[in-house]
C-alpha cells in the first residue's frame, strides 16, 4: 500500500507520539509498504524508507516543544504526487487541519484514517484556559469526523471519546521491547549512586516534567514520606523541572533529578528502582508505565485514562481513585499507596511477577499490525472487514 501520514509532532522531539511513530514507520518497512510522512522541520529526508517533507511552525507559548504547523505547497505537491491509497492523520490539529482542506478538494475519494494520542482538551483545563475546552473538543470532533476510522490506544480513551460524539472508534494498541525493558537490566552501581549502601526502596517517575503531568501530587506524597526507608528518582525534562529542584532543595527533600534518558540507560534506571509513581490524568496510553511493568515495577497511578487500562489494581499496582477528594486528601492518599508498599516487600515482589507477566501480552508487531489492518479496512470500503486484533486485545486487558 501507499500510506501517507501527515502528523503534528515528529524527531527530533521524543515523545510517546513520536515512538510510536517510529515504530509504525519500522513496521511499515518492514511489510514493504511505501509512506510518505508529512510533518514539522526535521533533521533527516528519510526514516526507515519513508520520505519526510517537513514544514515550518510556531512554538505554542504554554507548550513550546509543539508547534502551530503550516501547510506549504511543497506539501500539496508531494501528496498528489505520492497519490496515497490510505491517509493517517496523526493528532489532527493544525497541520491536520490544513491537511484535510487539501484532500477534500484534491483528493476527495482517498480513504483517511485519523488517531487521537492527546487530551487537548483536558490540558486546556491544566495550562488555565478551560474555558477552551469546550471549543477543543468540538474543533477536535470535526477534524476527527473526516475519518473512516479513529484510532486510539486504550479502552478507557475509546469511551472517553465515544462520551464526546467520536464515531467509528477503534484500538490501536502499543507494545513494549521485553528484551530492553527487563529486571536483567538491574544495575547495583547506579542503585549506590542514588542511595549508597542503604537498603531504601526507590520511588521512580518516568515522563515530562511538567505540572499537568500531575507531578505536583508525587512531590507532596513523597515530602511527607520517611526518607530513610525511601528515595525519589524523577527521569524526564520539562518546564517544570527548575521549579522542582528549587522546591525540593529549600525544603531539603532528597529527590534525584536524571534529567532526559533513554536507550539503555532508561532500561537501566527503570530496573534498578522499585516503585513506579506516576500520578497523571491527562494520558490516552502510558508507554511509561508498561515499560516500568515490564522492567518489574509494581505502579502507584491514579483511576485515570490510559493507566486503569494497563494496570490490575491490588496486581500489578495500586491505583487511587480522585474523584471528590481536594488536593490535601489526594496527597494524603497517595501517601498510603506508597508507604504501603515500601513498608510490604512481600506484596511488591508479589506485584512485581505479576507487573512483568502482564507487559509481556503487549507486543509492538500486534499493536502495529492492528493499524495496517485498520488501512486494509480504510482502503477496502467493506465496513464489515473485521481483522480480530482489537477483540484479541480487549481479551487480554
Amino acid at each position: 500500500m501507499k500510506i501517507a501520514i501527515i502528523t503534528e509532532n515528529f524527531l527530533p522531539k521524543v515523545d510517546g507520539v513520536t515512538r510510536t511513530l517510529v515504530r509504525l514507520l519500522e513496521h511499515l518497512a518492514f511489510k514493504n509498504h511505501q509512506v510518505l510522512l508529512l510533518g514539522p522541520e526535521t533533521n533527516t529526508q528519510i526514516y526507515a524508507g519513508a520520505e519526510l517533507v517537513g514544514t515550518f511552525g510556531i512554538p505554542l507559548f504554554v507548550y513550546p516543544e509543539l508547534k502551530c504547523n503550516f501547510w506549504r505547497p511543497k506539501l500539496t505537491e508531494k501528496l498528489l504526487a505520492f497519490q496515497p491509497d490510505v491517509i493517517h492523520l496523526v493528532d489532527p490539529v493544525f497541520l491536520g487541519g490544513f491537511g484535510l482542506a487539501v484532500i477534500r478538494y484534491y483528493l476527495p475519494t482517498t480513504p483517511i484514517v485519523s488517531s487521537y494520542h492527546t487530551n487537548l482538551a483536558v490540558y486546556c483545563h491544566h495550562f488555565g484556559f478551560g474555558f477552551l475546552s469546550s471549543i477543543m473538543w468540538s474543533w477536535n470532533r470535526y477534524c476527527h469526523s473526516f475519518s473512516q476510522f479513529i484510532a486510539c490506544p486504550s479502552a478507557s480513551t475509546k469511551a472517553m471519546l465515544e462520551h464526546h460524539q467520536f464515531d467509528h472508534v477503534r484500538i490501536w494498541p502499543r507494545g513494549v521491547d521485553v528484551t530492553l525493558f527487563s529486571p536483567q537490566q538491574r544495575s547495583q552501581l547506579l542503585r549506590s549512586q542514588w542511595i549508597g549502601n542503604t537498603d531504601k526502596k526507590i520511588i521512580l517517575y518516568v515522563g515530562r516534567v511538567s505540572f499537568e503531568k500531575n507531578i505536583r501530587l508525587l512531590i507532596e506524597a513523597y515530602k511527607k514520606m520517611n526518607h530513610h526507608q525511601c528515595h525519589l528518582v524523577l527521569v524526564g525534562d520539562g518546564p517544570a523541572l527548575e521549579d522542582i529542584r528549587s522546591y525540593c532543595t529549600i525544603l531539603d527533600i532528597p529527590v534525584t533529578l536524571t534529567g532526559y534518558l533513554q536507550g539503555i540507560e532508561l532500561a537501566q534506571t527503570y530496573a534498578s528502582a522499585d516503585i513506579f509513581a506516576f500520578p497523571s490524568v491527562t494520558e490516552t496510553f502510558g508507554q511509561v508505565v508498561l515499560e516500568a511493568m515490564a522492567s518489574g515495577l509494581p505502579v502507584i497511578g491514579l483511576q485515570a485514562e490510559g493507566v486503569k487500562d494497563l494496570v490490575v489494581n491490588q496486581k500489578t499496582g495500586l491505583l487511587l481513585d480522585p474523584t471528590g477528594l481536594d488536593l490535601k486528601n489526594q496527597v494524603a492518599k497517595y501517601r498510603c499507596l506508597l508507604e504501603g508498599l515500601v513498608d510490604q516487600p512481600y506484596a511488591l515482589k508479589a506485584m512485581s511477577q505479576h507487573a512483568i507477566e502482564h507487559a509481556k501480552q503487549y507486543t509492538w508487531y500486534e499493536a502495529m499490525e492492528c493499524m495496517v489492518q485498520l488501512y486494509h479496512q480504510a482502503a477496502s470500503n467493506d465496513p464489515n472487514y473485521d481483522s480480530g486484533v482489537e477483540e484479541d486485545y480487549l481479551v487480554k486487558s
